[in-house]
């Protein structure tokens, strides 16, 4: 192997690494699932703010007074989130701000649950405290949240997927 003092010549022609080709459909396919979780989670919500309102209540980690205005607040956001995530649009701060979102709704699920608070998420509607007999999911539901964080990140060290309108703007088309 000679050394001519010249940097190395792009590796015109040759195909990317297997690994290059999938990780931008695997943030693609992240970003939608995302988006459509946020959507969902926002959606079940809309419909009935005051159970939403009942549902931050739950919690009892926010003084009274901002209950309603989170609590009637949030569904809107989540689908304003879900729908940017969807549609591509500031990806990585989509992702980021999703993330946040996530640690705090995972660190509102272990407070209830460090408290020995018998209360339902909300996360998808109808939360709120627990009748009697019925089991809390905070298991199921931090590890649900914990996967979604880790799909947020990924998303947001690498927002450039594949169809987006990030991606149009920026005139990369959908590669």
């Amino acid at each position: 192997m000679t050394t001519t003092g010249t940097a190395a010549a792009p590796r015109a022609g040759r195909p990317r690494p297997a690994l290059a080709q999938v990780v931008p459909w695997l943030v693609t396919l992240g970003r939608l699932v995302l988006g459509a979780v946020f959507v969902a989670a926002g959606a079940s919500k809309v419909t009935d703010l005051a159970n939403s309102v009942r549902s931050v209540r739950a919690y009892r980690l926010l003084p009274e007074w901002a209950a309603p205005a989170v609590g009637a607040g949030l569904p809107f956001f989540e689908i304003a989130l879900g729908v940017l995530l969807i549609v591509g649009l500031g990806v990585r701060v989509g992702a980021v701000v999703g993330a946040a979102l996530l640690v705090i709704f995972i660190a509102g699920i272990a407070a209830a649950a460090a408290r020995g608070l018998r209360i339902d998420c909300g996360c998808f509607g109808n939360g709120g405290d627990l009748r009697a007999g019925q089991q809390t999911q905070y298991l199921g539901e931090l590890a649900r949240d914990a996967g979604l964080l880790v799909v947020a990140a990924l998303v947001a060290w690498r927002p450039r997927g594949r169809v987006s309108i990030d991606n149009w703007i920026h005139g990369e088309g959908t590669a």
